[in-house]
């Protein structure tokens, strides 16, 4: 492999590691090309895949990634095949270890790395464990549709009812049970219940002026007639 081709890929297992939730380390040694091509197929329903890689150029690719690849430079000892997990982490630890037990214990977890914190070989074996994503997905869905569905059920219920209650009373009105058309008038007062008694008028701002005037018109006539 000459420089260029290191540069690839170096470049292509940076890309890898920064575009993956998660990445596990797996000792490949043991697995028949057959083998590798069987588990690859197993790890692609979790959109995951298996490369192998050289730990110097994985190292490198490392440095260049930064802190939250780091620690997948305690794994890079010995044959090392890298998981590059895009999608469900706990489907991808699954169909590892599942397909290791059917295959001599082959591959071994060395480790990983999910977030930026490094993964021990028994942790992963844990998440391997956790339900996959579609299956919360259908429990979730399950929980959220239970409330739902009775909700449904109740708004259901109040507009059967309501329809029922408006047919009955549109059956009374045609069969002149209740009687149809305009409202009637107000009915006019009885001796029983006097009108209502009509405002007391009152004086506005015009009718000031006028008071003022009568008032000094009957103070000039008493003047005049003491005269």
């Amino acid at each position: 492999m000459n420089r260029e081709q290191k540069t690839a890929a170096v470049a292509e297992i940076v890309e890898n590691i920064n575009e993956s939730q998660a990445v596990l380390v797996v000792d490949y040694r043991g697995l028949t090309v057959t083998q590798a091509a069987e588990l690859r197929g197993s790890l692609r329903d979790a959109d995951a895949t298996l490369v192998v890689a050289k730990n110097t150029l994985t190292g490198r690719a490392i440095a260049e990634v930064g802190e939250s690849a780091e620690p997948l430079r305690d794994f890079l000892a010995g044959p090392t095949a890298l998981t590059y997990v895009k999608g469900d982490v706990a489907a991808a630890a699954k169909a590892i270890t599942t397909f290791a037990k059917d295959n001599d214990d082959l591959p071994a977890f060395k480790g990983g790395v999910l977030d930026g914190k490094q993964l021990a070989p028994d942790e992963i074996q844990a998440i391997a464990k956790l339900p996959s994503r579609q299956a919360l997905y259908g429990q979730l869905v399950g929980l959220v549709a239970s409330p739902i569905t009775g909700l449904a059920r109740s708004l259901g219920g109040l507009v059967g009812g309501l329809a029922i209650a408006l047919g009955e009373v549109q059956a009374k009105k045609e069969s002149g049970e209740i009687p149809s058309g305009d409202a009637p008038a107000a009915s006019a007062p009885t001796e029983d219940a006097p009108a209502p008694a009509e405002a007391e008028d009152t004086a506005t701002g015009d009718d000031v002026p006028a008071a003022e005037n009568d008032a000094a018109a009957e103070a000039a006539d008493e003047s005049g007639a003491s005269a």
